[in-house]
């Protein structure tokens, strides 16, 4: 991680790189690659549906002054109530096991909750699962 953190670094000194990103870090890797070169954002899967990133990622970035990108925020799809267990899914989302059948009726409580939100503020899901993710720390 030092070694990539400090090639950009270089990088940023030539004028040829203008900011520097990671996609899924740990909050390890985060640390040491911003002690070499300061991180401008992370990329990372955080929704309704995922939010992994709440225990250890976005305090470590809200610490070292680092943004976030949320990656699939609406869950590759889920979120927007528009697949269940009987959805014909790509080869590659059926792949997740998020989208076997079974965990995809486990899920559906989700959904059927934004659903209810939505129907009560006439959105649809899709749009109060944005609504959560913009409704969060800056």
């Amino acid at each position: 991680m030092e070694d990539v953190a400090g090639v950009v670094k270089d990088l940023i000194a030539e004028g040829k790189v203008r900011w520097f990103g990671l996609s899924e870090a740990g909050a390890g890797s985060i640390r040491r690659a911003h002690a070499v070169q300061p991180v401008a954002a992370l990329q990372s899967e955080y929704s309704l549906w995922t939010r992994e990133p709440e225990a250890e990622i976005i305090p470590t970035l809200e610490e070292l002054g680092i943004g976030l990108v949320p990656f699939s925020p609406l869950g590759k799809g889920f979120l927007t109530g528009k697949i269940d267990s009987t959805t014909a899914l790509d080869p590659m989302r059926s792949s997740i096991p998020e989208f076997a059948p079974d965990a995809i009726d486990a899920n559906r409580k989700l959904v059927d909750l934004i659903k209810a939100i939505g129907e009560r503020h006439g959105a649809t899901p899709a749009q109060v699962a944005l609504a959560w993710i913009l409704a969060q720390k800056p």
